[in-house]
């Protein structure tokens, strides 16, 4: 259940004013020892509520506590969304005795946009600006597993790329940097465990984008587990409305058990 929201800074670093917060649920039993960092989509524009509350709350339905991230969005583009992104990760693991979990079963969990950003904090680990301030960043950044729903991953290939995503996320830099920061570009044999799904005809991000990160994690021997379904819009969330697709999220339970 929702126990508060705090910000991920006393100062938020990064020449804005817009303060990034995280919302923690903690489920009234903790039954994983799993926790999971959770990026809503929305383009790098917006944030679905869905996406977000939706997902924590099923989360602790399981007994799985989890941490909601309002990252920073367009205008404001990289390092910043992910510098927030490394932060709740940090912040949740700086507080792992306060929320009784353990700080080396930290997931990340994204949908669509939220996806790549989940993607990118399992596989960038270059220093960024504003980073180092506190105690708090001396935390690893790097989650324990990644959970990615009809991710983005290509920001700029022709025919993959989900431009939108990749132009809100990177401003005039889409075209320097967009090959740098898709993670099928750059995840290697460190990169943490994935499960991954996404439906075949989805007409907002292309398949292609799980196919060719899984087929990267395979090739550098990371344990993935991939779920494709035939039929599907995209942004479907926990697909309630759509009985073969809302599978998915059974599977995600019996993956984390298979985690533990």
């Amino acid at each position: 259940m929702w126990i508060r929201s705090v910000s991920l800074w006393e100062h938020t670093p990064g020449l804005c004013q817009e303060a990034p917060t995280l919302d923690i649920y903690l489920p009234e039993e903790r039954t994983c020892p799993i926790s999971v960092v959770v990026f809503p989509g929305g383009g790098y524009a917006n944030l679905a509520e869905y996406e977000g509350k939706g997902y924590a709350e099923f989360l602790n339905s399981h007994g799985i506590a989890a941490f909601v991230c309002n990252y920073r969005r367009n205008p404001h583009h990289f390092p910043l969304p992910l510098l927030d992104a490394r932060r709740a990760v940090r912040y949740v693991r700086y507080h792992s005795e306060e929320f009784g979990i353990c700080k080396d079963k930290v997931y990340v969990m994204g949908s669509s946009a939220g996806g790549h950003l989940a993607a990118l904090t399992s596989t960038y680990y270059n220093t960024i600006d504003f980073e180092g301030l506190d105690e708090i960043d001396k935390e690893s950044a790097k989650p324990n597993g990644q959970i990615l729903c009809y991710p983005v991953i290509a920001l700029l290939e022709e025919g993959i790329a989900h431009q939108g995503s990749g132009q809100n996320f990177l401003g005039s830099r889409h075209e320097e940097l967009g090959d740098a920061l898709t993670p099928y570009n750059i995840a290697d044999s460190s990169t943490p465990p994935a499960f991954i799904w996404h439906t075949f005809d989805d007409p907002g991000v292309s398949v292609a984008n799980s196919l060719r990160y899984a087929q990267r994690l395979h090739q550098m021997g990371v344990s993935t587990e991939l779920h494709i379904y035939p039929h599907g819009q995209h942004g479907l969330g926990l697909a309630t409305d759509v009985p073969h697709v809302q599978t998915w999220a059974q599977e995600l339970l019996e993956w984390l058990a298979t985690q533990n």
